[in-house]
């Protein structure tokens, strides 16, 4: 899906000194792609004000920005009030884009249906005992007795992945945009690595936790096949895409995107995968890029 690009990744120059790897594209992009935790917002879930400066700046230059995140809509209270123009990110990993001026209103969503969502419960509760499970919906989280409590969704109602799941399920009309997957005691990686293998025909696997929390989405459903669609709508080409992430579900993403940063505090994969570097999120990593993106 990525374009060809001839950028030589950070990884092949790890003795370069800090202002090469940190320099940006030579030619200002159209839009800009960022995560949000780990990422964009500081460790305290803030948006500090160099950023709200740097991205109001990145919309005044006419660069569009999206924020592309793992979360649900409903958590996108704390950028919602930076998004300019357009108004629109993408949440779930992809599974929904949603119109920030107008709530979190979905303009699309892409669902998990929910024969593939039973099945990988199913594979994943013989492959790895005690794994316990949630359902995200467009309208909410519901989850399992053993599974850890949303602090951030008090009222969320518990029972079953299997009863969640079902036809029969009062919230049943609301598409399914993730399944969720927790186990206690698997290292996550090697949880994410088991989870593909024996379930990975029926979802897109990933993670973002640093615990073994996995999130699953539809087939061919990520951060990089909406923004691509969200891209083409507008014309603008992966070449002219800079992306900012840190964990594995940026992955994909940060591979399509023309140019992609990692920030300092990344996932290993992360760092191999991107061609640039920057500081991390406690040290405005991205603002960092904009602002000498924006200066030439």
């Amino acid at each position: 899906m990525r374009e060809d690009v001839s950028v030589t990744p950070a990884t092949d120059r790890p003795n370069t000194p800090a202002p090469e790897r940190f320099r940006p594209v030579p030619a200002r992009p159209r839009l800009i792609a960022t995560d949000l935790d780990g990422t964009l917002l500081r460790d305290d879930k803030t948006v500090s004000d160099r950023t709200v400066t740097a991205l109001a700046a990145a919309e005044r230059a006419g660069i569009e920005v999206f924020f592309v995140t793992g979360r649900p809509a409903r958590w996108m209270d704390v950028v919602s009030a930076h998004v300019h123009g357009h108004g629109l990110a993408i949440c779930a990993n992809g599974a929904a884009v949603v119109d920030l001026h107008q709530g979190g209103l979905p303009v699309e969503v892409r669902p998990l249906a929910t024969d593939r969502a039973l099945a990988i419960v199913e594979a994943l509760r013989e492959a790895a005992p005690g794994t316990s499970f949630a359902v995200e919906r467009s309208g909410g989280i519901f989850y399992e007795p053993q599974y850890p409590p949303f602090h951030l969704d008090p009222g969320a109602i518990v029972a079953p992945a299997e009863k969640l799941l079902h036809d029969g399920f009062a919230h049943a009309d609301m598409p399914v945009l993730k399944l969720l997957a927790h186990h206690p005691e698997l290292a996550p990686d090697d949880f994410l690595q088991l989870a593909r293998s024996v379930a990975g025909a029926h979802g897109d696997f990933t993670r973002s936790s640093p615990s073994a929390l996995l999130e699953v989405s539809g087939l061919g459903v990520s951060k990089a096949s909406t923004l691509a669609r969200c891209c083409a709508e507008r014309g603008i080409s992966a070449s002219e895409v800079v992306a900012f992430g840190d964990m594995p579900n940026d992955l994909e993403m940060l591979m399509w995107a023309g140019t992609s940063y990692a920030m300092a505090n990344a996932h290993p994969d992360v760092l191999a995968a991107t061609t640039h570097r920057t500081g991390a999120n406690t040290e405005d990593g991205v603002a960092v890029v904009i602002e000498r993106m924006l200066a030439g």
